[in-house]
């Protein structure tokens, strides 16, 4: 826990930039009778009957000292999707980095192991090269801020009904330029010191 809060309180730097990656799964449903549309005075009314989509896997990277994210949808949760986000962080958002710093869950797919099993080894020693990874400590997911933006994802975009893939696509892409402009971040404030008072119970008794 003390190893991801102290690299929340690194200063920027563009070199070294910090991102947060995060993922969930959402159900694709269709509706079996059309919505009512909004009218003054009434909300828009949705048949709570649906069909089932198939399901969709969305990638969050969160940089919140630069209040920029990004959104990678795909259609599963296994190694080689982790590993071509990765790849799409490394070459394209963050080409002239020295190494990301990077926070994230604790997950099976969450290695560089997944990096290997995607690519050529020199491709995937490459790719790990370029990383300063810090996973959260079992049941510690709220300490990855991705994880906060994937909830404004949600209430913010993906309250209804969400059809096909791209659909999802079209609103994440939506959502998440809308976000980018405005310079939307977290403001985080729990460091180190405040863990070692209010969460004193999870330390180790010497």
């Amino acid at each position: 826990m003390e190893d991801v809060l102290d690299v929340y309180q690194r200063p920027q730097d563009p070199k070294r930039p910090l991102v947060c990656l995060d993922e969930t799964n959402r159900q694709l449903t269709l509706e079996t009778r059309p919505s009512i549309p909004a009218k003054p005075g009434e909300p828009k009314r949705v048949d709570y009957e649906y069909k089932r989509n198939g399901v969709v896997n969305l990638f969050m990277m969160f940089a919140p000292l630069e209040a920029r994210r990004h959104v990678c949808v795909t259609d599963q949760r296994a190694r080689v999707d982790f590993a071509a986000c990765i790849k799409e962080l490394v070459d394209t958002h963050y080409p002239h980095a020295d190494q990301i710093v990077l926070v994230m869950d604790n997950l099976n797919t969450h290695s560089i192991g997944s990096l290997y099993e995607a690519f050529e080894p020199a491709e995937a020693k490459r790719l790990a090269d370029k990383l300063e990874i810090h996973h959260t400590p079992k049941h510690g997911s709220w300490l990855n801020m991705a994880e906060i933006e994937i909830g404004v994802l949600s209430r913010q975009a993906l309250s209804d009904y969400v059809a096909t893939k791209e659909e999802m696509i079209a609103r994440v892409a939506a959502w998440q330029a809308d976000r980018n402009a405005a310079s939307s971040t977290v403001d985080w404030q729990f460091t180190t010191e405040d863990a070692r008072i209010r969460l004193k119970r999870l330390y180790p008794v010497i």
